[in-house]
């Protein structure tokens, strides 16, 4: 009975059965691990996520973005191309219709001229002062031009208005004005004056040495350019001034002024 109970066949057949039972569950337990994680599981689960990287698809809102951003983008550019076509192309309707909207466009970036090319560029300096006038007196001349020199020499991205207000002001009075009488040759003359007087009293501001501006007068001094030594040429470069009438100031020029 010991014998039967304990012997070699019954320990045989019971770790027999333990051992079976236990490569049994080991086997299954590795051929379930080789189904978890074997190359089999990894081919199917990184093949899919490679071929969806390869064949990415947009969605739906960045669709949308996308076609907006090249709808606007396609607009802008044809109708920055229309106005500078209607800028060079010779006088019609639609360009007299939409003449501010061309002009503020081309001026002063886009502004086409022959003067870098020119054969007999400009030989003069033009500079621009004022003074005003008080009820204490009349102040010193203030170079106009001047100041815009100084803040656009050192600097690597100077403002449009330095570099353009003033000389540009100035050269629409000079082409609606006669420089003997000063008096208006065109319809724009008194917008010409009104234009130049609202850039020098915005520089001044309303009072002078603590008393209010009433008046305030322009010259404009005009410097020919020395030419070069190897020319042969030679002329005058004495500063002649053309002092402009006084022009009286009163609360509606500094409508619109800081």
């Amino acid at each position: 009975m010991t014998d039967q109970q304990s012997g070699p066949a019954l320990a045989d057949e019971r770790s027999g059965s333990a051992l079976v039972d236990g490569d049994e569950r080991s086997g299954s337990a590795l051929v379930h691990g080789d189904e978890r994680s074997g190359p089999a599981l990894a081919d199917e689960q990184s093949g899919p996520a490679l071929a969806a990287g390869d064949e990415r698809t947009w969605s739906l809102p960045a669709l949308a973005v996308l076609a907006t951003a090249g709808l606007v983008l396609v607009t802008c550019t044809a109708g920055f191309l229309g106005l500078l076509f209607l800028h060079v192309a010779p006088s019609n309707t639609l360009s007299q219709r939409y003449q501010p909207q061309v002009d503020g466009v081309v001026y002063p970036e886009f502004e086409q001229n022959w003067k870098l090319f020119a054969p007999d560029p400009l030989q003069q300096n033009i500079a621009v002062d004022a003074r005003v006038r008080t009820a204490d007196g009349t102040g010193e001349w203030i170079g106009l031009t001047a100041e815009d020199i100084a803040a656009i020499r050192g600097n690597p991205v100077p403002s449009h208005a330095d570099q353009n207000l003033l000389r540009r002001a100035w050269d629409f009075y000079d082409s609606t004005h006669s420089s003997t009488d000063e008096s208006a040759t065109g319809s724009r003359g008194p917008l010409a004056v009104e234009y130049l007087k609202r850039i020098a009293l915005q520089r001044i501001g309303r009072q002078a040495a603590g008393a209010p501006v009433t008046g305030v007068q322009l010259r404009a001094g005009t410097t020919p350019v020395a030419p070069p030594s190897w020319s042969g040429q030679s002329w005058p470069t004495r500063t002649q001034y053309r002092e402009l009438p006084w022009w009286t100031v009163t609360d509606e020029d500094y409508r619109g002024l800081l």
